[in-house]
């Protein structure tokens, strides 16, 4: 069985971006802590390609534009997938002792800058399209613009950046001209979303983490704003960083974090009811974001073919819709939480 496919639209032309419902979050291609060959990433993608994957969201910030490369390469030969990538940093080669890989291990010795201005999002666009080679990115998106990421005094000049120094200018230049399909920004906060909004025309958002089993506040306001107005939303980090894949275990993760005693107590409330409907948790919360009508994509992580047919095989999972239900009446999940249907 092959995923389905929604559309995302550029609201200027209101030319349609197909997306499959299940996409490819390409930072393990990045080796997202732990190094994997080029042949690996290689399977990886063709293995997510042969189960019907069509859409593939990559960033310079991905092993320093390891994931970029890889991501190009493998889909040179494929041009009726959708890919995304980001823009927001600037990277530079550089001397191992000055490298910032963060997060990600055997990767090109080079440090980022952080630039949201027009010469900022040029200069990222331009060498992504390096990286990327003869794969081309339809959608662009700002990475990281949050304060979260920044803290709210630098988040507050990357948004003057962007507004007053010509980011978003340029970000409207490549969608007018046709370079890009699509724009919107990519982060792990849906008010900066909502802010973003508010200011200007976006077709899209990529928000990690943030509409999940355990966190619905995004419908207080943002989502039916989105819905309203026609944005799509691509939702990364279905399972919060890990603990909705594991379930509440020793050791389980909550949004990169221990996870605390109530998150813990929670999650095994929720899995309880699932194992009461003979439903894995994890299937649970990757089809769970997908209720919703302007969630377009999903894109839960991958770094090799076993975990493509693991995601495939939990995203069709028969869920009852008993289960839904028994979780709102729970107190578990939102009363106004969409839920898909059985």
């Amino acid at each position: 069985m092959r995923v389905t496919q929604k559309n995302l639209l550029n609201h200027r032309t209101k030319t349609p971006v197909p997306l499959t419902a299940m996409g490819f979050g390409a930072a393990s291609l990045g080796n997202l802590y732990r190094a994997m060959t080029d042949a690996q990433a290689r399977e990886t993608v063709d293995a997510a390609l042969n189960a019907g994957v069509g859409y593939f969201d990559t960033a310079p910030f991905y092993g320093l534009g390891l994931s970029e490369e890889r991501i190009g390469k493998a889909l040179a030969p494929h041009k009726d997938v959708v890919i995304s990538t980001k823009v927001g940093r600037l990277l530079h080669d550089c001397p191992p002792a000055q490298a910032t890989p963060e997060m990600y291990v055997d990767v090109p010795s080079r440090k980022i800058t952080f630039d949201y201005t027009y010469d900022g999002i040029m200069r990222s666009f331009a060498s992504s399209l390096n990286r990327l080679g003869s794969a081309r990115p339809q959608i662009l998106l700002l990475h990281d613009i949050d304060a979260g990421t920044h803290g709210k005094e630098k988040s507050d000049a990357h948004l003057r950046d962007l507004f007053d120094r010509g980011g978003y200018a340029a970000l409207s230049e490549l969608r007018e001209n046709g370079d890009i399909a699509a724009i919107g920004a990519g982060v792990n906060d849906w008010k900066i979303c909502e802010q973003l909004l508010g200011e200007a025309d976006f077709d899209c958002f990529l928000l990690a983490g943030r509409y999940t089993l355990l966190e619905q506040e995004a419908l207080d306001s943002f989502l039916p704003l989105c819905e309203a107005r026609d944005v799509g939303i691509i939702l990364g980090g279905p399972y919060n960083s890990g603990i909705l894949a594991t379930g509440a275990v020793a050791g389980a993760r909550y949004n990169y974090e221990p996870a605390p005693p109530h998150i813990l107590a929670k999650v095994q409330s929720i899995a309880d009811i699932c194992a009461a409907h003979n439903v894995p948790l994890i299937a649970a919360a990757l089809q769970f974001v997908m209720g919703h009508p302007a969630i377009r994509s999903v894109i839960p992580g991958a770094a090799n073919p076993a975990e493509i047919a693991s995601n495939l095989a939990v995203f069709q999972t028969a869920i009852p819709a008993g289960l839904w239900s028994d979780l709102k009446s729970a107190g578990l999940v939102r009363a106004d939480a969409p839920c898909p249907k059985e």
